[in-house]
């Protein structure tokens, strides 16, 4: 019986991190809990002991009847009956043994009926239920909704929802319009979804239209409308909780997409649909989908190493029994090299995955933390540090998590062949669905010009110094000279295009200096977990080789490029 927890190691060496101990502690204020929840855990052995059995419970899950399913899912897909979303049978099956499991609001306090577990296990889930199925992952995982009501929302609100997250309630968040598209501070700005308050009833109503809204029938939704007329930028938008509970939103047509075909993406229409502000006015996109825009993007790295991980298997697995000219496949230098570069590509992607998780973790348990009680001057130092550390590798993660995802897909069918473009193997299918994780909660191309502040602000170049400084075994020391060389390279480049003194050479070569941050960054994490796993040697010196040639062609490009070079590109 196979189990996509168990049968990875490499998830249970990220579960480890040194980082986890502070993490869990955090978490768990001290392991305050135990004396009021049967199942809160009593000291960190217990809480990592808790994580691991549900890591296997979700690991058996997704091999065993996630993963079944993901083809028939792929065929049927959704549809609309009586103005209610009908999710294919397998996506149904995948839910209810879900939740029957208890896996809905994983990481909510306990007095939420939530688990209160950390983000690591919970992002772990998420990628192995990717690899089983991307297009359920985006069902299941957008319980992270429960998250921003948790942050920000009214005591009253959170008393109501949050514990239905644990019954099973789905969720969606409603961001982007027909004309707004990934310019979110256009909501509303072409008479598109608009809220309005009425004294009498005490209520906000929502009026308008929103598309390409993932399982856009949910329970509970999160919605960003314009609430404030006569405005035009981000500072008249606010964040509106909507239950479905009515049929005051219509779901006017499921797109038929490409991909990911088992999640509805809906277009929806809101007639009069009363709804529950969320924190203050003004804040929905300033402050609220900044917050949900960070844990999307994790979500999506996290589908993007699923998606990594389930195409090598798919390819290593075919290549060892498909024989050419007398031998195995995987003994070609054409294969193995291929191979060899998506495991790479995979272990890279997934220590950047984690490393961001723990950013991102422990800035918001901080945030938690400050609304309990005053942080001392230390703590409130950290929690700067690492909210400045999640903004910068948030969009990295995004960037890198789905386009290695595309690659490693890609080359899972030219490994397979003929039969790879054949629906006999699930290749196609992670192909088609890989795609879209470059477009979606914001384009590669957007991912970059979010990074590109951790270029401008040195924020790379700091954690770079601090991995810079931590010890590497002897054996593999020369790697780190070629980092740091790398590191020279990647200061010289940024240099190179300050130099010029243009906005628009700037954005033409961002790109470029973002890979080249940000494949340093892999190389250092893979070089690190070298210290304490020997697996990992070998995939970091591929790595560093592969990527320190990259990085001078990058350099010498960027060097000896000039303004006139940009008329070449213009159509």
């Amino acid at each position: 019986m196979p189990n996509f927890y168990t049968d990875n190691e490499d998830l249970k060496f990220h579960l480890n991190h040194p980082l986890m101990k502070k993490i869990v502690e955090l978490k768990e204020r001290n392991y305050q809990d135990k004396d009021k929840y049967d199942y809160a855990p009593i000291n960190f052995e217990d809480a990592m002991d808790s994580y691991e059995k549900v890591l296997e419970i979700v690991g058996d899950i997704t091999g065993n009847i996630i993963d079944t399913n993901a083809e028939s899912v792929d065929l049927e897909g959704p549809q609309i009956i009586n103005n209610e979303v009908i999710w294919a049978k397998g996506t149904q099956e995948n839910y209810e043994t879900l939740k029957n499991a208890g896996l809905m609001g994983m990481t909510l306090p306990r007095k939420y009926a939530g688990l209160n577990f950390s983000l690591i296990p919970f992002t772990m889930t998420a990628e192995i239920v990717s690899r089983a199925d991307a297009g359920f992952v985006n069902i299941w995982g957008l319980q992270d909704c429960a998250e921003t009501i948790n942050e920000f929302a009214s005591d009253e609100i959170k008393e109501e929802f949050l514990p239905r997250f644990n019954k099973g309630d789905s969720a969606a968040m409603a961001l982007t319009e027909p004309d707004a598209g990934s310019d979110l501070q256009a909501v509303s700005l072409k008479g598109d979804i608009k809220a309005s308050y009425d004294k009498k009833t005490d209520t906000w109503y929502l009026n308008g239209v929103k598309r390409f809204i993932t399982n856009g029938d949910a329970d509970i939704s999160l919605v960003l409308a314009r609430s404030e007329d006569g405005t035009a930028d981000a500072r008249g938008l606010s964040m509106f909780l909507y239950e479905r509970t009515s049929q005051a939103v219509m779901v006017r047509r499921i797109e038929n997409k490409l991909g990911i075909k088992g999640s509805p993406t809906c277009e929806l229409v809101y007639k009069n649909a009363p709804a529950k502000l969320v924190g203050d006015r003004k804040m929905g996109l300033i402050k609220y989908v900044m917050s949900l825009m960070n844990g999307a993007r994790l979500g999506i790295g996290a589908q993007g190493v699923g998606l990594c991980e389930a195409a090598y298997r798919e390819a290593y697995d075919y290549a060892k029994e498909r024989k050419q000219f007398g031998k195995a496949i995987i003994e070609f230098p054409a294969v193995y090299e291929m191979l060899s570069l998506m495991k790479v590509k995979t272990m890279a992607s997934r220590s950047l995955l984690y490393e961001t998780a723990r950013f991102i973790e422990i800035h918001k348990l901080y945030f938690h933390i400050a609304k309990e009680r005053k942080l001392e001057t230390e703590e409130r130092i950290e929690a700067k540090k690492y909210q400045r550390l999640a903004d910068i590798y948030t969009p990295l993660l995004k960037l890198f998590g789905s386009e290695y995802s595309n690659q490693n897909t890609y080359d899972a069918i030219q490994v397979l062949g003929g039969s790879g473009y054949m629906k006999d193997y699930s290749a196609e299918r992670l192909f088609r669905d890989a795609r879209i994780t470059s477009i979606y909660e914001g384009t590669s191309q957007l991912q970059v010009v979010a990074a590109i502040r951790g270029v401008d602000n040195k924020g790379y170049l700091n954690q770079i110094k601090e991995y810079e400084k931590q010890e590497i075994d002897d054996n593999i020391d020369y790697l780190k000279h070629r980092l740091v060389a790398m590191t020279v390279d990647f200061q010289q480049a940024v240099d190179g295009v300050k130099e010029k003194g243009d906005r628009e050479f700037s954005d033409f070569h961002a790109r470029r200096l973002v890979e080249m941050a940000g494949n340093i960054i892999m190389g250092y994490l893979l070089l690190i977990n070298s210290n304490t796993n020997d697996d990992y040697k070998k995939y970091a010196e591929i790595f560093i080789k592969k990527y320190f040639a990259e990085s001078k062609e990058s350099l010498e490009y960027i060097l000896h490029s000039n303004m006139k070079d940009l008329n070449l590109f213009k159509q």
